[in-house]
């Protein structure tokens, strides 16, 4: 007596990266100095450059503890020190040396620079109401242009994914060039639809050529913050 052929079973797909692409994990630093008009950051080519407050130093260890059970095959920084400081910890752990890449610095504010965005932000200065209608940075006085700041961290993203074919990298950078990769990525209407990233967190691309997919974003778990 024949059997009846066992039905073939289709499970839905789960993502894996196509060969040849490189997936990157976007820290942005962890929490940096406040910012003190009687103290004014260090500046490094017209950009502040703080060190991380003590919260900063926690996020750099928790991000280092999270990382380091996933494969990193490369870690890269920026010219500000807030991202080396935050990837210590996980090139530690790795036995890895950072590999610095210039043009996934943050975002230049001009006049803006070495506090007084912070500032300017508390106190509801004018300009600032016309930046998130707009969302353009260099309504700001003295501030890089948006096109150029695209442009550059456009070719930085594009040159770590050529340098790391099947390979998974985390860079630690910061929350205006985290926002600005992924509003590319995904091609949002609203160009700041990402400037929020937590210090600390984890977000996720996968990039093959011009093809960049975007995995994750925020991903705070290692802090322990609560959804919201």
């Amino acid at each position: 007596m024949s059997t009846p052929e066992q039905e073939v079973e289709y499970r839905q797909h789960r993502f894996s990266p196509p060969p040849g692409a490189t997936e990157i994990f976007l820290v942005r630093h962890g929490e940096s100095a406040p910012a003190r008009v009687s103290a004014p950051f260090d500046l490094v080519n017209g950009q502040a450059d703080p060190d991380l407050a003590p919260d900063g130093r926690d996020h750099a260890v928790r991000v280092g503890e999270r990382l380091a059970g996933e494969r990193i095959d490369a870690i890269y920084v920026t010219t500000l020190r807030r991202t080396r400081q935050t990837a210590a910890p996980l090139a530690e752990k790795l036995g890895l040396t950072p590999t610095v890449e210039p043009d996934l610095r943050e975002i230049n504010l001009g006049d803006w620079e070495n506090g007084l965005f912070r500032q300017y932000t508390t106190e509801g200065h004018p300009i600032v109401d016309r930046l998130w209608e707009e969302q353009r940075w260099e309504i700001i006085p003295g501030a890089e242009s948006d096109e150029a700041f695209g442009r550059r961290v456009r070719a930085a993203i594009t040159r770590i994914a050529e340098a790391n074919p099947d390979r998974r990298v985390a860079v630690f950078t910061h929350g205006g060039v985290i926002g600005e990769i992924l509003a590319q990525a995904s091609r949002a209407v609203d160009r700041f639809a990402f400037l929020g990233a937590d210090n600390g967190s984890v977000s996720h691309l996968v990039v093959l050529g011009d093809r960049w997919i975007v995995r994750r974003y925020n991903d705070t778990a290692h802090l322990a913050a609560p959804l919201g």
